[in-house]
């Protein structure tokens, strides 16, 4: 498939967390226009804003889409949706959450979707996953490497690898 490269940001710390993050990745699959070509490993990590929940499980996918930015957008939004996501407390506990991180190089200020994800640079465990992906890509608001901006940063929440992403379904 021809199309941008992107990468979405899989959160999850309600009910069976892990499952969670596999059931939105195979939905993510489920569209035509969507293809994903890898997924980083799945890791636990500690909540971050409202710290009083449940451990998060985290990991990052990286697909091709014919998809604009904002029909994308869209279609994560439905399959939170599908899966149950209510949207109560900013930060709060959630089912599932799908943040698109990157829409290729693009720069996006929209009203309700700004792209490179405004708050990626600031969390390992957005980080954490993106770098096992692509250490080497260039964010292109900072211009520096997604390994440089994890380098760099001074959140120390937890971060720990449970799934290897080598390690089969």
């Amino acid at each position: 498939m021809n199309g941008v490269i992107c990468y979405i940001g899989i959160g999850s710390n309600l009910g069976n967390a892990l499952k969670n993050c596999q059931s939105a990745v195979e939905s993510l699959s489920q569209y035509n226009a969507i293809e994903v070509t890898r997924v980083s490993s799945f890791y636990e990590t500690e909540p971050v804003g409202i710290e009083n929940q449940n451990i998060f499980v985290n990991a990052v996918a990286e697909i091709k889409t014919v998809l604009s930015a904002r029909n994308l957008f869209r279609s994560l939004q439905n399959i939170e949706k599908d899966m149950g996501r209510e949207r109560e407390v900013k930060g709060g506990p959630r089912i599932i959450d799908l943040d698109l991180l990157f829409y290729g190089q693009d720069l996006i200020q929209e009203t309700d979707l700004i792209v490179p994800h405004p708050e990626m640079h600031k969390r390992r465990f957005v980080l954490e996953p993106l770098c096992e992906l692509v250490s080497y890509v260039i964010h292109p608001v900072f211009y520096i490497s997604i390994y440089g901006l994890k380098d760099r940063l001074t959140d120390n929440k937890m971060v720990k690898m449970i799934k290897s992403r080598n390690q089969p379904v």
